[in-house]
């Protein structure tokens, strides 16, 4: 019964209760304090008034600007009883941002990330979204480097001391590709039937 509002609205209150200001307001027009993806919408979902219903997969998007920085990390969870294979995507997608992490070290190209995530996800049966990507973090909300999730990506960089940046791997349970809703933020798998998960973490 809770909605993607609610949270949004908690998110709010928090960040003012802390002193910070959530980096999504009116980032480039967004309308919200935080992300909040259901089901098949991949990223940048807009939050709204619809109840969350037993079985729903959800991710929260969470980035905040305190002194100087921004700060960005989200989760998804499983909404009451979600099943079987639901679960497994989104095991699937912890796997594979653990795995890819194993990589984070200096000297390592950020190119190769992509790679260890597209095998493993391709070996669960799920796909990986090309579209959206990791990206660099620190007085600026996106910034170089870009962290694509997927073999044989062209990124550019090495790692070095000091970097800071998010790996995301979106991970569909159907196709890999996305469309985009008429509000030019809410991105869904193009099957319009297939579920998803997004994890991340910023080093």
């Amino acid at each position: 019964g809770v909605t993607c509002q609610d949270i949004d609205d908690a998110v709010f209150e928090a960040c003012v209760e802390r002193e910070c200001y959530p980096s999504p307001l009116n980032y480039r027009g967004f309308p919200k304090s935080c992300c909040t993806s259901v089901n098949e919408v991949i990223c940048h979902g807009i939050p709204d008034t619809r109840p969350l219903e037993d079985g729903d997969i959800l991710n929260i998007d969470i980035t905040v600007y305190k002194n100087g920085f921004h700060g960005d990390l989200n989760e998804t969870f499983l909404v009451g009883t979600v099943d079987e294979s639901g679960r497994k995507l989104v095991e699937a997608s912890y796997e594979s941002l653990r795995r890819a992490i194993e990589q984070v070290k200096p000297g390592a190209k950020y190119r190769d990330i992509g790679g260890v995530i597209q095998k493993y996800i391709n070996s669960c049966g799920f796909s990986v979204v090309r579209s959206y990507c990791g990206h660099g973090i620190n007085q600026l909300f996106h910034t170089a480097p870009s962290v694509p999730h997927y073999a044989k990506n062209k990124a550019i960089g090495i790692m070095k001391p000091g970097h800071c940046f998010t790996i995301e791997p979106m991970i569909n349970e159907g196709v890999w590709r996305d469309n985009l809703w008429q509000d030019d933020w809410t991105a869904v798998t193009a099957d319009g039937k297939s579920r998803h998960s997004l994890n991340t973490r910023y080093w």
